[in-house]
């Protein structure tokens, strides 16, 4: 029996190695309790107490079956979706419709992994709701009867595009004359983007239901997205967009075919957020996102802070406080009056609605910004190593290593809430964080030109490839 764990965002396995129906049923029957426990008698104008939605990995349909039979045994309220859906429609369910939602997606993974995501109020349960389930597992036997089946329901994505055409302005998007490119990459969001603006204005790429993903990871990184950038120059779009395996992350090309990068996009939205949406509030972004939206909320006058790596701790801080806006580095962004969630839809049609209120293309829309805030370079690298190290023990070792001036630069500040990360006064940084499941280091680095940017990051990697 695996030892089930929660990771950044939910639970995840191979298929038939750890991810297996025993342990799915070992899950359900703790989440049932959970549910049973936790969920208030009066759930005010929720329909609903659970509802249960699966991409379109291969066998997470039956999971998902699984799932909701034992949620059902366990006299739980569960709807059951019929077909394959994104996250953020599960989570925007959570949201509107129901308390408590369960995605049985491995997102951006490799096709061979599986997993389940908890969602709630629109967004990641607390870590303390992950850390009471764990420690329900195996505390009662599971309610499962072979064939006893919940009837799936269809129809419920009406309230997540109803909710997308509330959070953006889709009519003044559509007055945009152009097409835009999609890379669905075989995932589930697929059909979203046609759903909203028709699908005479979109070019879709990968579209097709493999379960194999076209043999690679479903994950919007700029070295999978050349059919992309060519797709957009070709044929004249406005802009290019992809989507994950399960439709919250996302990545950008601009009409030129260049590869928009999360800082520079977190830049632009914020800047509109500010200026002409007129909000205000703390802005939050995890430890590997860039400086220039650490300089719009300080010239701004907002409070401004920096998170371990994790949607789920912008997430959780959005409940708490007063957010404007929150980003992380892999493509996820939510600003005030939104789900505390990545939802590369929902970006999609906001940027529309950036370039026809501002009658601006998307290049000239991060041009703006940098020429306002200064020039982004971000690099992302991984390296392996010998071990696996856990935060702690690899900051102790890692700062050590690094000496007081680097590339003639005094370093000004020092942060190791995840990994370490120095930050110079010109406010170029450099990041290292341990992978803290896989002997990987993942290596950020941002600077104002390429040349630095690159230096920072062959620096990293001499240090780190050290370690013992």
């Amino acid at each position: 029996m695996a030892n089930i764990k929660f990771g950044t965002d939910g639970w995840r396995g191979i298929i038939a190695w750890d991810f297996t129906f025993d342990n799915v049923k070992r899950m359900g029957q703790a989440l049932a309790t959970f549910i049973n426990i936790n969920m208030p008698s009066n759930l005010e104008d929720k329909t609903g107490g659970v509802v249960v939605g699966f991409d379109r990995r291969f066998m997470a349909d039956k999971v998902a079956a699984d799932l909701a039979s034992i949620l059902k045994l366990n006299k739980l309220d569960v709807t059951l979706l019929k077909d394959p859906v994104s996250t953020p429609m599960i989570s925007c369910l959570s949201f509107t419709k129901f308390w408590f939602a369960i995605m049985i997606t491995a997102s951006h993974n490799e096709p061979q992994y599986l997993g389940i995501k908890i969602k709630m109020n629109g967004g990641s349960v607390p870590l303390r709701f992950t850390k009471e389930i764990e420690a329900l597992i195996d505390q009662r036997p599971a309610l499962y009867i072979p064939g006893h089946n919940v009837e799936p329901k269809e129809g419920l994505e009406k309230f997540y595009f109803k909710y997308i055409s509330s959070k953006a302005n889709l009519k003044k998007a559509l007055t945009l004359k152009g097409k835009v490119a999609v890379d669905y990459m075989y995932g589930s969001a697929c059909g979203y983007l046609e759903n909203l603006i028709s699908a005479k204005r979109v070019i879709a790429l990968h579209t097709k239901h493999d379960p194999t993903f076209g043999g690679a990871k479903p994950e919007p990184k700029e070295s999978a997205l050349s059919e992309l950038k060519k797709t957009v120059v070709s044929k004249k779009c406005l802009f290019g967009v992809a989507y994950d395996g399960d439709g919250d992350r996302s990545a950008l090309i601009d009409e030129k075919g260049k590869y928009v990068t999360p800082m520079q996009i977190s830049a632009v939205l914020l800047h509109y957020l500010i200026k002409y949406k007129k909000l205000k509030g703390k802005v939050l972004q995890c430890l590997s996102m860039g400086y220039l939206t650490k300089r719009i909320a300080r010239e701004n006058g907002l409070e401004f802070e920096e998170l371990p790596v994790g949607f789920k701790h912008i997430a959780e801080r959005t409940y708490l406080e007063d957010i404007l806006f929150g980003a992380e580095e892999s493509g996820g962004y939510c600003w005030k009056g939104t789900m505390p969630e990545r939802d590369g839809l929902l970006l999609t049609i906001f940027v529309m609605e950036m370039m026809a209120v501002r009658k601006m293309k998307l290049s000239e829309l991060v041009k703006e910004t940098e020429t306002l805030y200064g020039k982004s370079c971000y690099e992302r690298q991984d390296v392996e190593i010998k071990k696996i190290f856990d935060n702690t023990t690899f900051a102790d070792k890692l700062k050590r290593k690094f000496p007081k001036k680097i590339l003639g630069k005094e370093v000004s500040e020092i942060l190791d809430i995840d990994g370490v990360k120095l930050v110079f006064p010109d406010d170029s940084w450099l990041l290292a964080r341990p992978s803290g499941t896989e002997p990987i280091i993942r290596l950020y680095a941002e600077a104002p030109e390429k040349k630095q940017t690159d230096a920072l990051l062959d620096l990293a990697v001499k240090a780190v490839s050290t370690l013992k």
